[in-house]
């Protein structure tokens, strides 16, 4: 407990660095950018009007809504690849400022995936517009968003941390992870509904699949106007507890060494 103290209060400590190094990152991505902030709603406009028309004669079937039910699930998964990718490279790619100065290391890691949930409520615009667009119903629902978004969020900083710590040792990870999230979104119901799968899969991916915990919690308070599963709010919080910890844990054990190989 005391130990979480103190890390609690080293973040109050270092919040205002943070906040920079979360404007860094934004302002980064978006430089000598002529549409600057807007690409974050375009980006996810223009992905899913691709995949709509490549995947729409295949998949709509029995999907209400696909331009809907896609965009909510490629701005959650999105989210989730650009929030560990970052995250991975945060302690190798600020190796000059951690042998130059005292900085908690893992606000480096918190920045960028920080930096990515800013950009994921950007993309909601692009939800919004393509619901007008669509002609799809507003439910008072839609705001409990923030449900699985938080939850994503704690998970992506939990794997964040998990894979910044281990980047730092293995290089290699980085070309291992590319090819992982590659499988994970294919192994993810985005451009297709649970029931187009073989009954093995349909009854492994709920069970081994956080993603699709966090995207049917989302596209159920989007599309449907109710409740979303209680077991499903109760298993993406604890998973993505469960991933902190870990994340935790592995950061701590090795942040001293950090400095022999970066």
């Amino acid at each position: 407990m005391s130990s979480l103290k103190f890390r609690l209060k080293m973040l109050f400590k270092y919040k205002d660095l943070l906040f920079l190094l979360v404007e860094r990152d934004i302002k980064l991505k978006y430089r000598r950018s002529v549409l600057g902030y807007v690409w974050s709603i375009l980006n996810p406009l223009l992905s899913m009007f691709v995949m709509v028309i490549v995947f729409s004669n295949m998949f709509s079937r029995g999907i209400e809504n696909f331009p809907v039910y896609l965009i909510c699930g490629n701005i959650m998964f999105s989210f989730m690849r650009e929030a560990t990718t970052q995250a991975m490279h945060s302690i190798v790619g600020n190796a000059a400022l951690l042998k130059k100065i005292y900085v908690p290391k893992y606000i480096f890691t918190l920045s960028k995936v920080t930096s990515a949930l800013v950009n994921l409520i950007f993309s909601l615009g692009a939800l919004l517009i393509v619901m007008l667009v669509t002609g799809a119903k507003f439910y008072w629902s839609s705001l409990l968003i923030v449900i699985p978004m938080l939850q994503l969020y704690v998970f992506c900083v939990g794997l964040g941390l998990f894979l910044a710590q281990a980047n730092v040792f293995f290089r290699d990870i980085q070309n291992v992870w590319s090819v992982v999230t590659l499988a994970w979104m294919y192994l993810t119901p985005i451009f297709y509904s649970l029931d187009a799968l073989s009954p093995t899969l349909r009854n492994w991916i709920p069970k081994l699949n956080p993603m699709y915990i966090y995207i049917t919690q989302f596209r159920d308070f989007v599309m449907t106007g109710g409740w979303t599963w209680d077991v499903l709010i109760w298993r993406g919080a604890l998973i993505a507890v469960v991933m902190l910890f870990i994340g935790v844990w592995s950061f701590t054990k090795t942040k001293d060494r950090f400095i022999l190989y970066i």
